[in-house]
């Protein structure tokens, strides 16, 4: 069920306790002031038996996360069959079961850190499942871009809180369907990527927007839910711009206002908006955004 105020799936909750912390600073007149910052917890998700990787997290969608970190990773087939997942809040961990006997020990060893915030990490075969793939040439109308960009800069949440927080948003056409939020963007996107799994939500046709940078691991994270569309705030780097091209993913950056730059896939774009029409940022978002595109 949707939203009634936003009309997403499912959206940040900027006033849910868990999330976000109050806490007392000084300001630059040397005047008290209290802020508002985001939590940061530890998750540890298992695959059957065997403990994959600690996370830090802000802590909601905890299942979500585990199913689209294991399914981006390549641990769980896009078909395959979940028995069940449990959470333990108290231990801060969650499992995930499947009836295939899983072992991971050699991927486990192949683990390495990524350029990511947080603990984003990457396994040394994630191309694992890409040879060969060519994602489809979905169109994109620019008028789609300006309209997502409105909605979700004046969605309510954390992000605009509290700053110091990535947003991830699954996208049809001009409708922004899913909004998640975390310290890391590659966690973000793999919540994403975990609803999508768990609906059984088909990719050919959506759009993921992102506040944070398009590296590689974010074009491979997005390649590997298949989705053709890869927008963010944000910037690229050289890697990520190269496996778009290679994938046949339409990857476009630096969204702000009436801006933006398409690096991949230009001639999938219809332009059917006139972008001086657009209004620029208001500056209250510039300053969140300076703070948070790391």
């Amino acid at each position: 069920m949707a939203n009634e105020e936003t009309g997403l799936v499912l959206s940040p909750d900027p006033n849910d306790a868990r999330l976000v912390t109050r806490i007392l600073a000084v300001d630059h007149a040397g005047q008290p002031v209290e802020l508002s910052v985001v939590t940061e917890r530890p998750l540890t998700i298992f695959l059957n038996a065997q403990e994959i990787v600690t996370a830090m997290t802000i802590g909601d969608h905890p299942d979500l996360l585990a199913i689209g970190f294991l399914r981006n990773q390549g641990m769980l087939a896009p078909d395959e069959p979940v028995e069940a997942v449990s959470y333990d809040e108290d231990l801060d961990v969650v499992v995930v079961r499947t009836a295939r006997k899983t072992n991971y020990e050699e991927k486990l060893r192949k683990k390495t850190r990524t350029s990511g915030c947080a603990v984003g990490t990457v396994f040394g075969d994630m191309m694992e499942g890409l040879e060969g793939v060519r994602l489809p040439k979905a169109e994109l109308r620019t008028s789609w871009l300006y309209a997502l960009a409105h909605e979700i800069n004046r969605t309510p949440s954390l992000y605009l809180a509290a700053g110091a927080i990535h947003g991830t948003v699954l996208c049809e056409k001009d409708r922004p369907l899913v909004y998640m939020e975390d310290v890391g963007r590659h966690n973000a996107v793999d919540k994403v990527a975990g609803w999508m799994f768990v609906n059984k939500v088909p990719a050919g046709d959506k759009i993921l927007y992102t506040t944070g940078r398009l590296t590689s691991e974010m074009v491979l994270k997005t390649a590997h839910m298949g989705i053709p569309v890869l927008v963010s705030r944000s910037g690229f780097t050289a890697w990520g711009v190269e496996l778009a091209k290679e994938l046949g993913m339409t990857l476009i950056g630096r969204l702000r206002g009436r801006r933006f730059a398409c690096v991949s896939g230009a001639d999938r774009l219809i332009w059917d908006a006139d972008a001086e029409a657009v209004s620029e940022e208001s500056t209250r978002h510039r300053r969140k955004s300076s703070q948070s595109d790391d």
